[in-house]
């Protein structure tokens, strides 16, 4: 079996991003899957044919792509990724869509098919703070998880894929007021937590979640 786990490269005036910084120092090999991966540039568009030339080479069993969600507290695993650009800031391009479609074929959103409450309470279980999450935001994280799940639609059906957010490192809130954040570390084991229950489930538990605002 085989994974690929991409993370974006540093933005929106960061020096670094948890998001890649866990991914290049998770395990090559978790159980009896291989781990791929790969940095995709936090550019519009870009990262999509990234991600896709990645696919074609790998031929992945599933893809989790991971990215930094500043202001959350734990890590979040993204249920669903909506057909719009609108970027608050430009891309590391310059790129700012504005109410724009991301697939004029495209579904209005799609699901992503990991086993997110699996791996939410496995994450709990092992004491790394998670939740599922229903809003992937409208920037390049959304855009990736939205353009993976309809290359899943349109082209590989065989592949699972979802999203995964991850809070600021300790170093990058220091200078930001009450601003969480989580150690490299438990991110990490939170990854290859995502990576082991997908490899081992094919089906999400079904328990109770949602929000109520």
């Amino acid at each position: 079996m085989k994974a690929l786990v991409t993370g974006f490269d540093p933005f929106g005036g960061e020096k670094i991003n948890p998001a890649y910084e866990a991914v290049k120092r998770m395990k090559d090999k978790i159980g009896e899957c291989e781990v791929i991966k790969l940095e995709i540039p936090t550019v519009f568009n870009k990262s999509l044919e990234l991600l896709e030339s990645a696919i074609e080479k790998e031929k992945p069993d599933f893809v989790i792509c991971v990215g930094q969600a500043g202001g959350r507290f734990g890590m979040s695993l993204e249920k669903v990724g909506i057909n719009l650009n609108e970027a608050r800031i430009p891309d590391n391009e310059g790129n700012q869509p504005l109410n724009e479609k991301i697939k004029e074929d495209g579904e209005t959103a799609y699901f992503s098919s990991l086993p997110n409450k699996a791996i939410v309470k496995t994450m709990k279980d092992s004491f790394v703070p998670a939740e599922v999450s229903y809003t992937a935001g409208t920037y390049v994280c959304n855009h990736v998880l939205y353009g993976l799940m309809y290359m899943i639609d349109k082209k590989y059906p065989e592949i699972r894929g979802g999203f995964i957010h991850v809070p600021f490192l300790p170093q990058q809130a220091i200078d930001k007021r009450n601003a969480p954040y989580m150690d490299l570390e438990s991110i990490i084991k939170g990854l290859e937590i995502a990576v082991e229950v997908t490899a081992t489930n094919k089906e999400d538990l079904e328990i109770h979640d949602g929000q109520t605002h």
